[in-house]
């Protein structure tokens, strides 16, 4: 058998050709710069601050400019009233207060090392560039300091649950633009756990889908948390202490300066968002009273995970016979009752409550005086109302719950619940002895009496928004009974009534049914004439 070699050549060439055609085009690339040929990331790191003082070799202004923000010193002063708010310093009716408990709340903190005052803000190489730039899922930080794993762990200490350790070099090649996952690490877990607080924000906003929230959606817009909320300087938009209630200006246009909210409806979509439709400019008309997220989030808490809409700390501390810690769930496996924190009302897919709001929020701070017979006790007060011109209605989660308060001097207190210390209330389940090293801790005065007290806050809604498919209906509003129910200060056709309206209407229809009878009957008469 004679072989052919130039035609078997050939073959193989074409064959080469042929792959080298089908071969899968290279991944693009979404970064200018790959962070695993840096020489300075290519070294085993003991600590994270080592981690950080790497990376402003480059970037060299970038711990000067978080020092600046909000997510560094949890501190915001509202120039309305002057209140000093931030996580630092509000109390709300979640875990209460950071305070004392920065053992455990300070492991979202973009920094390393802040369990109590004595932590350096101005250090640069405390600055955490690793929590929000994590690309790789790999990266954690341990309570009680917020460092990072380095070394295989006990964690508690105590427990005999080891955290294994983590590649600080192989997540530092990684990293990148944040993410909905690197912001949700921390963001989805506010007040405890997944979806706990906001409502509108948890774990199924890492991979939504478009019926969850048509700007996330995965396969769609795929926005991610930076994309309405930029970021200049490292300095996020948008608040929770001072929110845009109302955007008046129009669609902002891209290279022009602009200094309004770019994280408002109506910075992407301006006053007139309805193009299409069956009545455009009535939905139009809307926009000076409506908030967007009114209409356009039916329900919160969507996504499968439940939001707490009801915490009673009254009720923790309860033990078994034997004197152990309970923990009771529901038929889904959500946790209702825990000795540590009380009992639980749980939820999803959540109608929201209504209300004017105008952007101004007012919290009840330490020292402000509370007392059980003022009913319920608003953490924090919306400002807004249907004549300031400054407001429109807005959906809100309204979180309630019975939290420890000083009946003789009649204020709000600070626990120290988090901690193995024995004055740790999830340690010992002893509420003076826990409020009383809190309190200390804030140099704040305590009588050394507990009691509780019904208290309120008010989540605006601005996530999960729905398909234009499942906005609400006209009818869900303009009817007695609906959603704004209880609105008050605008008429709302079909909900509201006037008897000199009502009688005007009535007399106009009698009149053209009268006109049409009338009419009928003289047409008949003439016929037989």
């Amino acid at each position: 058998m004679k072989i052919n070699f130039a035609a078997l050549l050939g073959g193989l060439l074409v064959a080469g050709a042929l792959q080298a055609v089908e071969a899968p085009a290279p991944t693009k690339l979404n970064t200018t710069a790959d962070h695993s040929k840096f020489k300075e990331l290519q070294r085993e790191f003991s600590s994270g601050q080592e981690v950080t003082k790497a990376c402003l070799t480059c970037h060299t202004e970038a711990a000067l400019q978080i020092h600046r923000t909000k997510h560094w010193t949890w501190e915001v002063i509202n120039p309305l009233n002057q209140q000093r708010l931030g996580k630092k310093n509000v109390i709300n009716n979640y875990c209460i207060s950071t305070a004392t408990n920065l053992g455990a709340c300070a492991t979202c903190h973009v920094g390393y090392g802040w369990v109590n005052s004595s932590f350096d803000f101005k250090s640069q190489e405390n600055v955490d560039c690793l929590i929000c730039h994590d690309t790789s899922g790999n990266y954690k930080k341990l309570p009680g300091g917020g460092q990072p794993p380095v070394k295989d762990t006990e964690n508690p200490p105590g427990s005999g649950k080891i955290v294994k350790a983590i590649d600080l070099a192989a997540i530092a090649q990684k990293v990148g633009k944040t993410s909905r996952d690197s912001c949700g690490a921390c963001h989805f877990f506010g007040g405890g756990g997944d979806g706990v607080k906001h409502g509108d924000m948890d774990t199924s906003l890492a991979s939504p889908d478009k019926e969850v929230d048509v700007h996330m959606d995965a396969t769609g817009l795929d926005f991610t948390c930076s994309t309405c909320h930029k970021a200049p300087a490292h300095d996020v938009v948008g608040s929770r202490y001072m929110p845009t209630g109302k955007d008046a200006g129009e669609a902002h246009m891209r290279g022009k300066v602009n200094k309004s909210n770019p994280a408002t409806c109506q910075s992407c979509h301006g006053q007139t968002p309805h193009k299409a439709g069956a009545q455009p400019a009535k939905l139009n008309q809307h926009t000076d009273k409506v908030a967007c997220q009114t209409c356009h989030i039916p329900q919160f808490a969507r996504g499968g995970v439940p939001t707490k809409m009801h915490w009673d700390w009254s009720t923790a501390g309860k033990l078994s016979p034997e004197g152990k810690p309970l923990l009771k769930k529901d038929a889904k496996g959500h946790v209702i009752y825990d000795s540590r924190k009380g009992d639980f009302v749980v939820a999803e897919n959540v109608t929201p409550e209504y209300g004017w709001f105008n952007g101004e929020v007012t919290y009840t701070l330490l020292g402000d005086t509370v007392s059980k017979e003022n009913g319920v006790t608003l953490i924090n007060a919306l400002g807004g109302s249907a004549s300031d011109g400054r407001s429109l209605i807005w959906p809100m989660k309204v979180m309630r719950g019975s939290q420890p308060f000083d009946p003789v001097n009649k204020t709000l207190v600070k626990p120290h619940v988090a901690g193995n210390d024995d004055s740790a209330f999830w340690k010992n389940f002893n509420w003076e002895k826990a409020i009383a090293t809190g309190m200390q801790s804030v140099n704040a005065p305590f009588s050394g009496k507990v009691d509780f007290l019904k208290t309120e806050m008010y989540w605006p809604i601005t996530h999960m928004v729905a398909p234009k498919e499942k906005a609400l209906g006209c009818v869900e509003c303009h009817t007695r009974g609906g959603r704004l129910d209880k609105i008050q200060g605008v008429y709302i056709p079909g909900r509201d009534s006037n008897q000199w309206v009502d009688l005007i209407g009535w007399l106009a229809a009698g009149g053209t049914l009268a006109g049409v009878l009338i009419h009928g009957l003289v047409r008949i008469a003439r016929r037989k004439n």
